[in-house]
Order: structure tokens, then sequence, then C-alpha cells
């Protein structure tokens, strides 16, 4: 795998921003580690939580190890605190993410830019930011996956000690409940026929596994298929390295996308 810290200018958020970026490289000599396949890599954007940055995933996985094996590309892009909105009172993360960053990513790099080969995950805000690009842009997505997601906001909307105005600068004075930030609302106005695959997990002792299956039980109640695992475990990274792997062998890759031997 390569890997990249791209360093560019957004026009969207009108400032200097950053992703981290792994392609698969097609080796012949380099131990341990699987070469690229033949044509363009499905790529995933792999979003990060509500502390982190761009570089979290790769400090503290091994997600080369795991997208190497499949020929992914992993595309993890930058957006602070953001809970990937426009924010009332900052940057316009929401459009930098579903918009603008897709068209970067299409011109910096050769990733395919076929939906069955394109995919969505993050964990906690990501988890959220996942799910939400995935219902409202299912045409984008070949499968979305949260990891521990922070899944209901009106249950975000408490001041938060290290944070007091987080809330009030992403959505203002806005109605939370029921708007295009409310996941709940996203699925019942979604149609089931075009989402794409969903997946979510959640550890049994991670105080958000009650919003997880709240929204378990609505996608039930709204006919939209979910794969949904509630297994042993807290909000932390020993759980979401060994998770993310579950995400990965349950991506729908097409036949030949993967690694090849040189």
């Amino acid at each position: 795998m390569a890997h990249l810290r791209c360093d560019f200018f957004s026009d969207v958020l009108g400032l200097s921003t950053s992703m981290t970026v792994l392609l698969p490289q097609r080796t012949s000599t380099q131990i341990g580690m699987a070469g690229g396949g033949d044509g363009p890599p499905p790529v995933l954007y792999l979003l990060h939580g509500l502390s982190d940055d761009d570089t979290t995933w790769l400090r503290r996985t091994s997600i080369e190890r795991y997208a190497a094996a499949l020929g992914l590309a992993v595309v993890m892009p930058q957006v602070h605190r953001s809970f990937y909105a426009d924010q009332a009172a900052g940057g316009r993360y929401w459009t930098f993410l579903s918009e603008e960053l897709p068209e970067i990513v299409g011109a910096f790099f050769r990733v395919s830019d076929r939906r069955e080969d394109t995919f969505v995950a993050g964990l906690s805000m990501g988890g959220y930011g996942a799910l939400r690009w995935a219902l409202r842009a299912p045409e984008r997505f070949a499968a979305a996956a949260s990891l521990s997601g922070a899944l209901d906001v009106t249950a975000r909307l408490r001041p938060r000690p290290e944070d007091p105005h987080l809330f009030a600068r992403v959505f203002g004075d806005e109605e939370v409940a029921g708007s295009p930030h409310d996941l709940h609302a996203l699925l019942e106005h979604s149609d089931a026929g075009v989402l794409p695959g969903l997946y979510l997990c959640c550890g049994t002792e991670d105080p958000l596994l009650g919003e997880n299956e709240a929204f378990r039980d609505a996608c039930r109640a709204a006919g939209v298929p979910l794969r949904a695992e509630f297994s042993p475990g807290e909000h932390e990274w020993g759980y979401w390295d060994a998770r993310i792997q579950d995400v990965l062998a349950w991506l729908p890759l097409r036949p030949g996308a993967g690694p090849s031997e040189v």
C-alpha cells in the first residue's frame, strides 16, 4: 500500500485541509502485504470520530494491512468537530464531504467511481456521518457501515464540558428532530429498494448502545434491510480494530477487484 497525507485547499471550506489516503500498490517482493489488482481500485471513505482527525484510523488500527489484502483504497478526510454538517456558525462540512471531496479524490487519484466499488464507514460521529451520507445519497454507495455510531443527534444536544457550544455552533437554532440531520427522519423518507447495504455494530458496554438498538428497530419498522451486530465491547479502539475487519469482510467487493500477484 502507498500511504499519502494529502494537504489541499477546499473551496467549499475556504481553507487548507487534509486527508489521509491508502492506495493499493502492485508489488512482487514486498513481504507480508498483497499487491494491488488491475484497474482502478474500489474505494472506502472512512470517517473519524468527534475527538479524532484524518490520521487516527491509521494510527490506532491496522487498516492498512486489512485494506491491502482486499486491494481497497481508503480515503480518510479531516472534518474536525463538525458532525459532518454544514454548520450554523462554521464550515460547510456536509457540502465538502458529499460534493467536493469525491471530486477531488477523483481528480487526484486513480480510484473507481462506480457505485458498486464505493463504500463509506465510520466510528462514533463518523458512524453517524456514514449512514447520513448513505441515506441522503444512496446512488453513490454499494454499502455503508457504522461502528458505535452516535446515531441520534437529538440526544446529543446537551452541552459538552470540553466544548459547551458545540451543538449551537453546528445546528444553531434549527429544529434537529425531523430535519435532514435526523437519521430516523431520513429513514422514514427512504426507498428501501434503492438504499445501499447497511451495517451497524456496537459494544454492549458502550453508552451509545441504546441509540444503536433504536436505529436497528427503526430500520425494521421502515422495512430497510440492516445487518446489526451487538457484542461485548466498549467505546474504544480495541473494539473498532476488530470490528473494522468484520466490516471489510462484509463489503460486497466485486470479483476481481481485489489483489493479484505479479
